[in-house]
C-alpha cells in the first residue's frame, strides 16, 4: 500500500488535533503527515479536500449471525456490509447457534473475521454472559476473554436473575471488560410488539412498557454498586427514564455507560400505523420525548456511543404480520449516513463528538487499544465526505438482508472510504 491522502481534514478525538494535512500511508502504517507532501514515486493520490479523515469507526453492537443462521447474515457479508458502511470493526453479539459461550466458538468468529475480511474490517465477539444465553449459569468468562472476547452479554435476552447478574459483574470486573445489558424486566413484555401507549392502544397491538427497560437498568445500576470495580453497559438505551438512571449513576462516578442506535434517534412509535415490519425493534420505537431525551443525552454527553444494533433478517421473515415479524433492522450501512444528517446538520453534535462516539468512546469502553492519528502508527482509517447527498437504496446493500425502514430516505454526508490492516477500500478512484 503506497497512498498518499492530500488536503484531508484530519480530526482525531483522542488528541483533539483538527487540521487540513496530507497523510502519506506505506504498507499499513502512517508515514508521514504534514502540508503539500509531494507524492513520492509509485504512491497514488486521493484528493480529500472538503473530506474528513477520522480514526476508523467501530460499531460495537452488531449480530452476524454466523454460526447458525448464514442465510440471515455471514461473517463475510456482514464485514462487507460494515466496511460499506465505513466501519473498520465490529463487535459480534453471542445470539447464534451456538451461542458464544465458549472458547471454540469465540475463536472460530475471531479467526473467521480475520480469514474472509482480509484484514479490512476486524471481527471482536461479545462473549455470551451465561451458558446457552439461558440465564441460569454464567459462561466460562476466563476461557472467552482469553479467547479475544471483548464484553460480556445475553443481548437479545436480558440477564434477568440479580445474582447472575451480581456474579456477571464481579468475574468480568477481572478482565477489564462490560457487561451488556439488554435492559428488559421481560415478565412485563410478553408477547409485546411496540412501545405500550396511545398509539399501541389505538392499534390493538399488546405494548412493551418502557418501565421494563427503567426497572432493569435501575437494579443493575443498585448491583454495580455493590460491585463498583465491574463496568456495565448499557445497549440500545431508549427511554427518558432508563437514560435518567445513567446520568445520576455517572454523575456520581459509577462506571457506566451507554449507546443509542441511529433508529431511536431517528424515528418514532407513530411510524408503526404503517404496520411495516421493518419499524418493529426491540427495543420498540419510543415517543417524541423520548426521542428528544435521547437527543439531550447524544448532547451532554450521557449516550456514549452510536451503535446500530445490526440485525438481519430475510425477507421471508419479515414479510409476515406485524405481530409475528422478528424483532430488527439491519444498520451498518445506514448508521454514518443518518447521523450526519440527523446529528451532525441538525447543529445537535459537532463533527468531533460525533467522531467520539462512533470511534474513540466504544474502544475505550471495550478496552480496545485506541487509534492514534499521528506517524509511525498503524492507519485504521474511515474517510467521510459530510456533504455528499445520496439516497437509501436497500436493493444495493452488501448485507445479504435488506430489512430496513430507511429505503427511499434522502441523507446528507457518508462514509467513501475505509483504511485497515495494509487493505484500502475507497469509492473514489486514486488519481
Amino acid at each position: 500500500m503506497k497512498l498518499l491522502l492530500k488536503g484531508g481534514r484530519l480530526m482525531d478525538p483522542a488528541s483533539g488535533r483538527d487540521e487540513v494535512v496530507d497523510i502519506q500511508i506505506l504498507d499499513g502504517s502512517i508515514e508521514r503527515i504534514g502540508a503539500n507532501i509531494a507524492p513520492p514515486a509509485g504512491f497514488s493520490e486521493i484528493n480529500l479536500r472538503g473530506k474528513i479523515v477520522a480514526p476508523g469507526f467501530i460499531d460495537m453492537h452488531v449480530h452476524l449471525r454466523e454460526p447458525g443462521f448464514e442465510h440471515k447474515e455471514t461473517i463475510e457479508s456482514g464485514c462487507s456490509s460494515a466496511a460499506a458502511g465505513g466501519f473498520t470493526a465490529v463487535c459480534c453479539m453471542p445470539n447464534t447457534n451456538p451461542a458464544i459461550d465458549d472458547e471454540s466458538v469465540a475463536r472460530y468468529v475471531h479467526s473467521k473475521g480475520k480469514e474472509v475480511c482480509e484484514g479490512i474490517v476486524d471481527v471482536f465477539p461479545i462473549g455470551a454472559a451465561t451458558k446457552g444465553r439461558k440465564g441460569e449459569e454464567l459462561a466460562p468468562m476466563a476461557e472467552l476473554a482469553e479467547a479475544g472476547a471483548v464484553g460480556f452479554s445475553d443481548d437479545g435476552a436480558p440477564i434477568a436473575s440479580a445474582e447472575i447478574m451480581r456474579r456477571a459483574l464481579e468475574y468480568s470486573s477481572m478482565y477489564g471488560v462490560p457487561v451488556i445489558q439488554h435492559a428488559e424486566e421481560a415478565s412485563m413484555t410478553h408477547g409485546g410488539c411496540m412501545n405500550e401507549g396511545v398509539t399501541s392502544t389505538r392499534l390493538g397491538m399488546i405494548g412493551i412498557p418502557p418501565i421494563a427497560e427503567e426497572l432493569m437498568v435501575a437494579r443493575d445500576i443498585i448491583l454495580l454498586g455493590y460491585v463498583p470495580k465491574a463496568r456495565y453497559h448499557v445497549a440500545h438505551v431508549s427511554t427518558r427514564g432508563a437514560l435518567e438512571h445513567v446520568r445520576k449513576a455517572k454523575s456520581t462516578g459509577m462506571n457506566v455507560s451507554c449507546e443509542v442506535t441511529p433508529h431511536h434517534f431517528t424515528l418514532v412509535e407513530t411510524v408503526v400505523t404503517s404496520f411495516d415490519t421493518n419499524t418493529k425493534m426491540n427495543p420498540p420505537l419510543r415517543t417524541k420525548d423520548d426521542l428528544d431525551a435521547m437527543i439531550e443525552g447524544l448532547r451532554d454527553g450521557t449516550i456514549d456511543v452510536i451503535a446500530t444494533d445490526h440485525a438481519p433478517h430475510t425477507i421471508d421473515e419479515k414479510e409476515v404480520e406485524y405481530t409475528q415479524a422478528p424483532f430488527g433492522i439491519v444498520g451498518l450501512e445506514t448508521a454514518i449516513g443518518l447521523t450526519l444528517t440527523e446529528l451532525y446538520h441538525k447543529n445537535i453534535l459537532p463533527l468531533m463528538e460525533v467522531i467520539r462516539k462512533l470511534s474513540t468512546n466504544p474502544r475505550r469502553i471495550l478496552s480496545l487499544p485506541p487509534i492514534t492519528m499521528k506517524e509511525g502508527t498503524p492507519a485504521n482509517i474511515t474517510l467521510i465526505d459530510p456533504d455528499l447527498p445520496w439516497v437509501v437504496e436497500t436493493a444495493k446493500f452488501r448485507s445479504k438482508s435488506k430489512n430496513s425502514p430507511f429505503n427511499g430516505y434522502h441523507l446528507k454526508g457518508r462514509a467513501i472510504g475505509i483504511i485497515n490492516n495494509g487493505v484500502a477500500l475507497l469509492a473514489q478512484t486514486p488519481t
